[in-house]
Protein backbone atom coordinates (compact mmCIF):
# COMPACT_ATOMS: atom_id res chain seq x y z
CA UNK A 1 0.00 0.00 0.00
CA UNK A 2 1.59 3.24 -0.94
CA UNK A 3 2.35 6.21 1.97
CA UNK A 4 -0.56 8.91 0.67
CA UNK A 5 2.40 11.15 2.13
CA UNK A 6 4.84 10.20 -0.58
CA UNK A 7 2.13 11.30 -3.15
CA UNK A 8 1.76 14.90 -1.62
CA UNK A 9 4.87 15.38 -1.82
CA UNK A 10 5.10 14.56 -5.43
CA UNK A 11 2.02 16.58 -6.28
CA UNK A 12 3.62 19.44 -4.45
CA UNK A 13 6.92 19.29 -6.43
CA UNK A 14 5.08 18.83 -9.82
CA UNK A 15 3.72 22.43 -8.99
CA UNK A 16 6.21 24.12 -7.57
CA UNK A 17 8.06 23.06 -10.59
CA UNK A 18 5.44 24.77 -13.03
CA UNK A 19 5.57 27.99 -10.98
CA UNK A 20 9.36 28.15 -11.37
CA UNK A 21 9.62 26.65 -14.96
CA UNK A 22 9.98 29.52 -17.80
CA UNK A 23 6.19 30.30 -19.73
CA UNK A 24 6.17 28.67 -22.94
CA UNK A 25 6.86 30.98 -25.76
CA UNK A 26 3.89 31.73 -27.81
CA UNK A 27 5.02 32.20 -31.37
CA UNK A 28 2.33 35.09 -32.10
CA UNK A 29 3.86 37.15 -29.93
CA UNK A 30 7.11 39.63 -30.70
CA UNK A 31 9.72 41.23 -28.14
CA UNK A 32 8.88 44.43 -27.41
CA UNK A 33 12.05 46.33 -29.77
CA UNK A 34 10.99 43.44 -32.73
CA UNK A 35 7.11 45.64 -32.33
CA UNK A 36 9.03 49.06 -31.84
CA UNK A 37 11.30 48.54 -34.71
CA UNK A 38 8.15 48.08 -36.64
CA UNK A 39 5.52 50.81 -34.85
CA UNK A 40 8.33 53.96 -35.27
CA UNK A 41 8.17 54.77 -38.90
CA UNK A 42 4.47 55.34 -38.16
CA UNK A 43 4.70 56.59 -34.41
CA UNK A 44 7.68 59.35 -36.25
CA UNK A 45 5.54 60.58 -39.23
CA UNK A 46 2.05 60.63 -36.89
CA UNK A 47 4.39 62.80 -34.13
CA UNK A 48 5.43 65.12 -36.79
CA UNK A 49 2.47 65.54 -38.96
CA UNK A 50 -0.50 65.09 -36.77
CA UNK A 51 0.46 65.31 -32.55
CA UNK A 52 2.67 68.09 -33.16
CA UNK A 53 0.69 70.63 -35.39
CA UNK A 54 -2.30 69.97 -32.90
CA UNK A 55 -0.01 70.82 -30.22
CA UNK A 56 1.32 73.39 -31.52
CA UNK A 57 -1.71 75.48 -32.50
CA UNK A 58 -3.19 75.02 -28.51
CA UNK A 59 0.22 76.73 -27.97
CA UNK A 60 0.01 79.12 -31.01
CA UNK A 61 -3.69 80.40 -29.97
CA UNK A 62 -2.35 82.09 -26.40
CA UNK A 63 0.05 84.18 -28.28
CA UNK A 64 0.60 86.84 -31.25
CA UNK A 65 2.47 84.99 -33.49
CA UNK A 66 3.89 87.38 -36.43
CA UNK A 67 6.85 84.90 -36.23
CA UNK A 68 7.58 81.70 -34.15
CA UNK A 69 10.95 83.89 -32.59
CA UNK A 70 8.72 87.30 -31.08
CA UNK A 71 5.85 85.55 -30.19
CA UNK A 72 3.65 87.57 -27.57
CA UNK A 73 1.66 85.97 -24.70
CA UNK A 74 -1.66 87.18 -24.71
CA UNK A 75 -3.60 84.68 -22.61
CA UNK A 76 -7.23 84.25 -23.17
CA UNK A 77 -7.60 87.11 -24.80
CA UNK A 78 -8.13 85.53 -28.57
CA UNK A 79 -10.70 83.39 -27.24
CA UNK A 80 -12.62 86.39 -25.98
CA UNK A 81 -12.50 87.74 -29.76
CA UNK A 82 -13.32 84.30 -31.16
CA UNK A 83 -17.14 84.89 -29.24
CA UNK A 84 -17.39 88.52 -30.53
CA UNK A 85 -16.45 87.80 -34.35
CA UNK A 86 -19.70 88.67 -36.04
CA UNK A 87 -17.68 86.80 -39.29
CA UNK A 88 -17.20 84.04 -37.41
CA UNK A 89 -20.62 83.10 -36.55
CA UNK A 90 -21.85 83.04 -39.63
CA UNK A 91 -19.57 80.89 -40.90
CA UNK A 92 -20.18 78.81 -37.82
CA UNK A 93 -23.95 79.43 -39.34
CA UNK A 94 -23.17 78.45 -43.23
CA UNK A 95 -21.10 75.18 -41.50
CA UNK A 96 -24.67 74.23 -39.11
CA UNK A 97 -26.64 74.41 -42.09
CA UNK A 98 -24.63 72.26 -44.47
CA UNK A 99 -23.84 69.81 -41.94
CA UNK A 100 -27.41 68.92 -40.84
CA UNK A 101 -29.13 69.43 -44.57
CA UNK A 102 -26.20 68.33 -46.85
CA UNK A 103 -26.63 64.51 -45.35
CA UNK A 104 -29.65 64.35 -45.42
CA UNK A 105 -30.16 65.13 -49.21
CA UNK A 106 -26.85 62.92 -49.80
CA UNK A 107 -28.70 59.75 -48.02
CA UNK A 108 -32.01 60.58 -49.62
CA UNK A 109 -30.43 60.54 -53.02
CA UNK A 110 -28.35 57.78 -52.92
CA UNK A 111 -31.07 55.59 -51.08
CA UNK A 112 -33.39 56.51 -54.25
CA UNK A 113 -30.22 55.78 -56.33
CA UNK A 114 -29.66 51.80 -54.90
CA UNK A 115 -33.60 51.67 -55.13
CA UNK A 116 -33.89 52.15 -59.36
CA UNK A 117 -30.63 49.88 -59.08
CA UNK A 118 -31.67 47.06 -56.75
CA UNK A 119 -35.16 47.54 -59.35
CA UNK A 120 -33.18 46.59 -62.16
CA UNK A 121 -33.82 49.49 -64.15
CA UNK A 122 -32.69 49.21 -67.66
CA UNK A 123 -28.87 50.23 -68.41
CA UNK A 124 -28.42 49.09 -64.59
CA UNK A 125 -24.96 48.12 -64.79
CA UNK A 126 -23.85 51.43 -67.42
CA UNK A 127 -25.83 53.72 -64.33
CA UNK A 128 -24.03 51.87 -61.48
CA UNK A 129 -20.60 53.16 -63.11
CA UNK A 130 -21.87 56.49 -64.71
CA UNK A 131 -23.49 57.51 -60.58
CA UNK A 132 -20.52 56.51 -58.88
CA UNK A 133 -17.80 58.41 -61.17
CA UNK A 134 -18.55 61.50 -59.28
CA UNK A 135 -17.05 59.62 -56.26
CA UNK A 136 -13.56 58.96 -57.78
CA UNK A 137 -13.03 63.18 -59.15
CA UNK A 138 -11.42 65.13 -57.37
CA UNK A 139 -12.92 68.76 -55.33
CA UNK A 140 -10.79 70.87 -58.17
CA UNK A 141 -12.44 69.06 -60.62
CA UNK A 142 -16.05 69.01 -59.73
CA UNK A 143 -15.31 72.60 -58.51
CA UNK A 144 -15.12 73.86 -61.71
CA UNK A 145 -17.34 71.65 -63.67
CA UNK A 146 -20.00 73.32 -61.65
CA UNK A 147 -18.68 76.58 -61.98
CA UNK A 148 -19.26 76.75 -65.44
CA UNK A 149 -22.65 74.12 -65.06
CA UNK A 150 -23.58 77.49 -62.63
CA UNK A 151 -22.84 80.07 -64.84
CA UNK A 152 -25.11 82.58 -65.41
CA UNK A 153 -24.64 83.16 -69.41
CA UNK A 154 -24.44 79.71 -70.92
CA UNK A 155 -24.26 77.20 -68.32
CA UNK A 156 -26.34 74.72 -68.54
CA UNK A 157 -28.84 74.93 -65.47
CA UNK A 158 -29.98 78.05 -66.96
CA UNK A 159 -29.71 76.98 -70.72
CA UNK A 160 -32.22 74.42 -69.51
CA UNK A 161 -34.52 77.35 -67.38
CA UNK A 162 -34.31 79.51 -70.75
CA UNK A 163 -35.15 76.27 -73.16
CA UNK A 164 -37.97 75.30 -70.79
CA UNK A 165 -39.92 78.99 -71.21
CA UNK A 166 -38.33 79.51 -67.12
CA UNK A 167 -35.77 81.90 -68.16
CA UNK A 168 -36.92 84.52 -64.95
CA UNK A 169 -35.68 81.90 -63.22
CA UNK A 170 -32.23 82.12 -64.45
CA UNK A 171 -30.33 82.81 -61.52
CA UNK A 172 -26.62 83.88 -60.69
CA UNK A 173 -26.28 81.03 -58.23
CA UNK A 174 -23.12 81.69 -56.90
CA UNK A 175 -22.82 85.38 -57.27
CA UNK A 176 -26.38 85.57 -55.04
CA UNK A 177 -26.28 85.36 -51.19
CA UNK A 178 -29.73 83.94 -51.55
CA UNK A 179 -28.58 80.61 -53.68
CA UNK A 180 -24.95 80.39 -53.26
CA UNK A 181 -24.97 78.08 -50.17
CA UNK A 182 -27.66 76.02 -51.98
CA UNK A 183 -26.26 75.63 -55.23
CA UNK A 184 -22.51 73.84 -52.99
CA UNK A 185 -24.90 71.83 -51.11
CA UNK A 186 -26.10 70.57 -54.29
CA UNK A 187 -22.72 70.01 -55.45
CA UNK A 188 -21.13 68.20 -52.76
CA UNK A 189 -24.24 65.91 -52.75
CA UNK A 190 -23.52 65.06 -56.61
CA UNK A 191 -20.17 63.95 -55.67
CA UNK A 192 -20.90 61.97 -52.78
CA UNK A 193 -24.32 60.33 -54.30
CA UNK A 194 -22.95 57.42 -55.32
CA UNK A 195 -20.58 56.87 -52.47
CA UNK A 196 -23.80 56.45 -50.48
CA UNK A 197 -25.97 54.39 -53.36
CA UNK A 198 -22.86 51.52 -53.18
CA UNK A 199 -23.84 51.33 -49.75
CA UNK A 200 -27.24 51.22 -49.91
CA UNK A 201 -27.24 48.79 -52.23
CA UNK A 202 -25.42 46.62 -50.41
CA UNK A 203 -27.46 46.82 -47.48
CA UNK A 204 -30.89 46.17 -49.57
CA UNK A 205 -28.55 42.97 -51.09
CA UNK A 206 -28.11 41.90 -47.34
CA UNK A 207 -31.64 41.94 -46.34
CA UNK A 208 -33.71 38.69 -45.62
CA UNK A 209 -35.86 37.68 -48.62
CA UNK A 210 -38.30 36.39 -47.12
CA UNK A 211 -39.61 39.34 -46.00
CA UNK A 212 -39.49 41.15 -49.10
CA UNK A 213 -40.98 37.99 -50.60
CA UNK A 214 -43.84 37.98 -47.48
CA UNK A 215 -44.99 41.50 -48.20
CA UNK A 216 -45.51 41.13 -52.12
CA UNK A 217 -47.81 38.15 -51.34
CA UNK A 218 -49.56 39.91 -49.07
CA UNK A 219 -50.05 42.46 -51.71
CA UNK A 220 -47.88 45.18 -50.17
CA UNK A 221 -47.67 48.39 -52.34
CA UNK A 222 -44.31 49.61 -52.95
CA UNK A 223 -44.77 52.64 -51.08
CA UNK A 224 -45.90 50.64 -47.80
CA UNK A 225 -42.72 48.59 -48.69
CA UNK A 226 -40.48 51.28 -48.84
CA UNK A 227 -41.70 53.41 -46.08
CA UNK A 228 -42.42 49.98 -43.65
CA UNK A 229 -40.22 47.86 -44.39
CA UNK A 230 -37.16 48.93 -46.51
CA UNK A 231 -36.11 51.92 -44.72
CA UNK A 232 -37.45 50.43 -41.51
CA UNK A 233 -34.76 47.78 -41.80
CA UNK A 234 -31.98 50.23 -43.53
CA UNK A 235 -32.29 52.67 -40.33
CA UNK A 236 -28.72 51.62 -38.77
CA UNK A 237 -27.02 52.08 -42.29
CA UNK A 238 -28.64 55.21 -43.33
CA UNK A 239 -27.99 56.75 -39.52
CA UNK A 240 -24.49 55.72 -39.97
CA UNK A 241 -24.48 57.80 -43.17
CA UNK A 242 -25.76 60.31 -42.58
CA UNK A 243 -23.51 60.34 -38.75
CA UNK A 244 -20.23 60.36 -41.25
CA UNK A 245 -21.49 63.24 -43.53
CA UNK A 246 -22.14 65.47 -40.45
CA UNK A 247 -18.99 64.86 -39.40
CA UNK A 248 -17.41 65.08 -42.73
CA UNK A 249 -19.07 68.58 -43.58
CA UNK A 250 -18.28 70.23 -39.94
CA UNK A 251 -14.84 70.15 -41.76
CA UNK A 252 -15.72 71.37 -44.97
CA UNK A 253 -13.24 73.49 -46.90
CA UNK A 254 -11.85 72.46 -50.60
CA UNK A 255 -15.10 72.28 -52.69
CA UNK A 256 -16.15 76.19 -51.32
CA UNK A 257 -12.81 77.28 -51.58
CA UNK A 258 -12.32 76.38 -55.50
CA UNK A 259 -16.19 77.41 -56.46
CA UNK A 260 -16.45 80.60 -53.80
CA UNK A 261 -13.74 81.50 -51.14
CA UNK A 262 -16.44 82.13 -48.73
CA UNK A 263 -18.17 84.67 -50.98
CA UNK A 264 -20.59 86.72 -51.95
CA UNK A 265 -20.51 88.69 -48.61
CA UNK A 266 -20.07 85.36 -46.38
CA UNK A 267 -23.15 83.49 -47.39
CA UNK A 268 -20.57 80.65 -48.36
CA UNK A 269 -17.84 80.88 -45.80
CA UNK A 270 -17.59 77.92 -43.41
CA UNK A 271 -15.52 78.09 -40.19
CA UNK A 272 -12.04 75.70 -42.19
CA UNK A 273 -12.31 78.64 -44.81
CA UNK A 274 -12.28 81.64 -41.97
CA UNK A 275 -9.06 79.80 -40.44
CA UNK A 276 -7.70 79.41 -43.48
CA UNK A 277 -8.00 83.28 -44.57
CA UNK A 278 -7.00 84.59 -40.97
CA UNK A 279 -4.36 82.53 -41.52
CA UNK A 280 -3.21 82.86 -44.81
CA UNK A 281 -4.81 85.30 -47.33
CA UNK A 282 -5.55 88.52 -45.58
CA UNK A 283 -1.94 89.45 -44.06
CA UNK A 284 -2.65 89.68 -40.92
CA UNK A 285 0.53 88.21 -39.88
CA UNK A 286 -0.45 86.71 -36.73
CA UNK A 287 -1.61 82.63 -36.62
CA UNK A 288 -2.56 83.17 -32.74
CA UNK A 289 -6.26 84.40 -33.54
CA UNK A 290 -6.92 81.32 -35.91
CA UNK A 291 -5.25 79.31 -34.22
CA UNK A 292 -7.74 79.85 -31.32
CA UNK A 293 -10.70 79.51 -33.87
CA UNK A 294 -9.65 76.25 -35.17
CA UNK A 295 -9.24 75.04 -31.05
CA UNK A 296 -12.74 75.91 -30.68
CA UNK A 297 -13.81 74.28 -33.34
CA UNK A 298 -11.67 71.16 -32.70
CA UNK A 299 -13.38 71.16 -29.40
CA UNK A 300 -17.11 71.64 -30.87
CA UNK A 301 -16.15 68.73 -33.93
CA UNK A 302 -14.92 66.29 -30.60
CA UNK A 303 -18.48 67.00 -28.60
CA UNK A 304 -19.98 65.89 -31.36
CA UNK A 305 -18.25 62.45 -32.28
CA UNK A 306 -18.81 61.91 -28.05
CA UNK A 307 -22.13 62.53 -28.29
CA UNK A 308 -22.70 60.14 -31.52
CA UNK A 309 -20.59 57.23 -29.49
CA UNK A 310 -22.82 57.76 -26.73
CA UNK A 311 -26.18 57.83 -28.36
CA UNK A 312 -24.81 54.65 -30.06
CA UNK A 313 -23.66 52.84 -27.46
CA UNK A 314 -27.05 53.62 -25.98
CA UNK A 315 -28.95 52.15 -28.66
CA UNK A 316 -26.77 48.64 -28.67
CA UNK A 317 -27.82 48.71 -25.36
CA UNK A 318 -31.26 49.04 -26.00
CA UNK A 319 -30.98 46.38 -28.49
CA UNK A 320 -28.70 43.82 -27.25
Amino acid sequence: MSDPSSGAAAAMRRTLASWLSAPEADSRRASLPTVMLFLAPALIVYAALTAYPVLRTFYNSFFNVADLASSEFVGWTHYAEVFKDKTFWAAVRNTAIWSVIGPVLDVVVGLLLALCLYAGVPFSRFLRVAWFTPVLLSYVVVGIMWVWIYNYDWGVVNGLLRAMGLGSWAQAWLGDPRFALGSLIVTHAWKWAGFNMVVCLAALHSLPSEVLEAAELDNCGWWHKLTDIIVPMLWPTLLNLYILAFIGKMKVFDLVWIMTEGGPVWSTETVSTYVYKRAFNWNTFDLGYPSAIAVVWFFVVVGFVVFFNVLFRRRERMEY
